[in-house]
């Protein structure tokens, strides 16, 4: 997984292992989190040693949550994950402004 992460942006390059595991579309696990800023039944806001990850589904519910180790399970339907990273969101902006001008 890592050689997909960028480390030369501004974020600290992670001093633990950062994994999603999807079962089914109803069971996530997720490692690397170091604190979970929000959540309700339709969105889950998480701050990992990757970036902030938005998870976005149907009756979400947290299934564990070990601070300790950085793991949190959440079970649902999910409709998707999404990093909120803004140096990738210019990109992506720049890109369709010059579509559609």
């Amino acid at each position: 997984m890592n050689q997909y992460y960028d480390s030369s942006s501004n974020n600290k390059a992670p001093s633990q292992e950062h994994d999603v595991i999807m079962r089914g579309r109803k069971l996530l696990d997720i490692t690397g989190v170091k604190q979970v800023e929000s959540f309700d039944n339709e969105e889950f806001l998480l701050e990992t040693v990757m970036g902030f990850l938005s998870i976005r589904g149907q009756n979400l519910q947290m299934k564990n949550l070990d601070v300790d180790k950085g793991i949190v399970s959440i079970k649902g339907k999910v409709f998707d994950l999404v990093y909120l990273d803004d140096h990738h969101g210019e990109k992506a902006k720049g890109f369709f402004s010059k579509i559609f001008r």
